[in-house]
């Protein structure tokens, strides 16, 4: 679909649409761009449930500018102009969400969630874009980007389209766009590991199966040395939303979960269920308390795969959050 020339159908239809007026219809039409704009506004924000909220801002937004479609731009760029829009004014309000400052070297997104995967778009087209570019180290890295710059990246390089296009979106000249980019670039081309040349494809490979399966096996056992032979030497770890990722031994990294209470009694009767987040292999991780008669969900940790080892782990509190898409208990 394009830009140029004569409403499409999509157009055609949404243009009645708007002239009778209701609401129900407006809803049928744009409702099947909802996860496609949800992870736009996933990429934009690394937030799961500003995302949700930020879509749902883009549709109400889209019907009181109902009246402003002319058929001029394709329907899917028309949502996505209006969603782009609804998270820089977020961003612009929200102190907390100012970019990550580029100098640290292992700077923290304590607002990251996971991303659940049975939430990407349906479409084919849309679900490879969207499993191309939303791995954890991605999304982290794009939060490095100042809001502007953030959107010029993604509208550019993440959803294709040409610098007319993006600069019209954001009210820019086309000059402002590419210098904007190229800007974005050198930062994500610091932030991204060199050896992440090509991002996953759609399925867990045998070795990311298998760790999982030993990783979720040695925490049912409490199994510490088996725990600890899963991670890399320089493992990367975070338990989010709490501060302090960190680049540790495996030695270390386990005896600081530990000594936070880990594998203790009451922390000790563990079961586990392989899934995957944002593309990535994740270990759900249920824990039963003395006395309670069901394991209840308690955090999910994504993990990044190199060589059969953990090379990095990034943990989440799982609980009061239903959106994972996990069973509550066990």
């Amino acid at each position: 679909m394009t830009d140029a020339g004569s409403p499409g159908a999509d157009e055609t239809t949404f243009i009645e649409v708007v002239r009778s007026g209701d609401p129900a219809r407006f809803a049928l039409v744009t409702e099947r761009h909802r996860r496609e704009l949800q992870v736009h506004c996933y990429r934009m924000l690394a937030n799961y449930e500003d995302a949700q909220d930020l879509t749902q801002e883009t549709f109400l937004r889209a019907w009181r500018k109902r009246e402003s479609f002319k058929g001029h731009a394709a329907l899917r760029t028309w949502l996505y102009r209006i969603a782009t829009n609804a998270c820089l004014d977020f961003l612009e309000k929200r102190e907390d969400r100012t970019p990550v400052p580029a100098g640290l070297e292992h700077s923290e997104v304590l607002y990251l969630q996971p991303y659940p995967d049975r939430m990407l778009p349906e479409d084919p087209q849309e679900s490879v874009v969207a499993r191309e570019t939303i791995e954890l180290a991605f999304i982290v890295a794009v939060q490095h980007l100042p809001p502007r710059q953030r959107a010029v990246f993604i509208l550019r390089d993440v959803l294709g389209w040409p610098a007319s296009k993006a600069a019209d979106a954001l009210e820019l000249t086309v000059a402002s766009v590419t210098s904007a980019l190229q800007r974005a670039r050198v930062t994500m081309r610091g932030r991204l590991p060199g050896r992440r040349l090509d991002w996953r494809g759609a399925e867990l490979s045998k070795d990311e199966r298998g760790v999982v399966k030993s990783y979720i096996e040695a925490h049912e056992r409490n199994d510490l040395d088996g725990l600890a032979s899963l991670l890399r030497e320089d493992l990367r770890f975070a338990m989010l939303p709490e501060a302090g990722t960190t680049t540790t031994t495996a030695k270390d990294a386990v005896d600081g979960w530990v000594s936070g209470g880990l594998f203790r009694r009451g922390h000790d009767d563990w079961r586990g269920i392989a899934t995957t987040v944002n593309r990535m292999p994740a270990a759900a991780l249920y824990l039963r308390t003395p006395g309670d008669p069901e394991y209840r969900l308690f955090a999910i940790a994504a993990l990044r795969v190199a060589d059969g080892k953990i090379a990095e782990l990034t943990g989440f509190d799982a609980t009061g959050k239903p959106w994972l898409g996990l069973p509550p208990t066990l």
